[in-house]
């Protein structure tokens, strides 16, 4: 199959030097030699239309990471409860650091809202979890992260082969250096960590400059992170959670129903369950237990906050960047008020 444009040499770049190392077979090996790798490889040519010696001399340098198997089975939103996941995250240096995101990025921020509907708090709070707005991008070689969990991690290697193959793809159409480009433990990438199939699907260009990069240029950070929101479900306006009492017993059975939103809030009040704001009865909610040190506190969750979760399906994550948010826009506004 014939490549679709002039990018068709994704990795002829790479080709020169690192043949000059010797022939491909006495390269050091790390995946290319695996049958399941040469079977990935035969579809990325029948299917893709890449090179195959090409991508015998990718996956020579691609290297299982054992240390990327054992962060993807003890991942921190399964091991730690609320109270101790919270405090990674709301601290004085985020909270501070997304005031300075937002002011020196405001411009873009209000055209982002404007553009897709996504409040600027939102936005900053997600860049300041993933990587400490762009302080850490991730140390792994994505390579190496999503071969090792395509091909050594069984439970969700099917997936990252996806991923896998999205990358490959990903590299030749943004001009990203297949081998070198880092990300974290999972494959993620630049300041809003997509993966690669979020890359080519909500990355936007978003100065129109005929590339999206999701490392150096701020329009398309914030841009891409906007639209993965609005192509998710955000509603411009609308809440996204709230504290809430509970009374009785009938509420327990309202928490074995998930985190997204699948009750109006009349019905939660007939079963003990009352925000403790003012809300319309008919917005639709679900209910959480997340654990503090003195016990559980409970929180109705929107439909804005469900799309946090596709971000990353964790209502605790979910949770951090809301908190974190409010933390930002309020420290935010304060600054404005008193530099007025």
């Amino acid at each position: 199959m014939p490549l679709p444009d002039s990018r068709a040499g994704l990795f002829t770049f790479m080709l020169p030097a690192m043949l000059a190392l010797g022939p491909l077979n006495v390269l050091a090996s790390n995946y290319s030699d695996q049958p399941q790798v040469q079977t990935f490889i035969d579809m990325m040519v029948d299917k893709h239309g890449f090179e195959q010696e090409e991508l015998v001399v990718v996956f020579n340098e691609a290297q299982r990471r054992e240390d990327i198997l054992e962060l993807m089975r003890k991942p921190a939103e399964k091991r730690l409860q609320w109270h101790e996941y919270r405090k990674i995250f709301l601290t004085p240096a985020r909270i501070d650091g997304g005031v300075a995101f937002w002011k020196e990025n405001a411009d873009i921020l209000r055209k982002a809202e404007a553009t897709f509907g996504v409040a600027p708090q939102i936005i900053v709070a997600i860049i300041g979890v993933e990587t400490r707005y762009g302080s850490n991008t991730g140390r792994h070689r994505v390579l190496d992260a999503l071969s090792t969990l395509a091909f050594d991690y069984p439970p969700r290697s099917e997936f990252f082969t996806g991923e896998l193959e999205q990358y490959l793809i990903l590299a030749r159409e943004e001009d990203i250096e297949v081998v070198t480009t880092t990300g974290s433990y999972a494959g993620a990438m630049g300041y809003g960590q997509f993966i690669p199939s979020s890359y080519r699907n909500y990355a936007v260009d978003f100065d129109e400059d005929g590339k999206r990069d999701l490392w150096n240029n701020k329009m398309d950070i914030i841009g891409s992170v906007a639209n993965y929101f609005n192509r998710h479900g955000w509603k411009a306006g609308s809440p996204v959670a709230v504290r809430a009492k509970v009374e009785d017993d009938q509420y327990s059975a309202l928490l074995e129903l998930g985190y997204k939103p699948n009750t109006v809030l009349d019905a939660l009040r007939h079963d003990g369950v009352t925000p403790i704001e003012p809300m319309p009865d008919d917005l639709v909610a679900a209910l959480l237990s997340l654990e503090q040190k003195d016990g559980p506190e409970y929180w109705l969750a929107f439909n804005n906050f469900y799309t946090i979760t596709r971000y990353n399906h964790s209502p605790l994550y979910a949770m951090a960047v809301y908190q974190l948010s409010e933390e930002i826009r309020g420290a935010y506004e304060q600054s404005a008020h008193f530099n007025d």
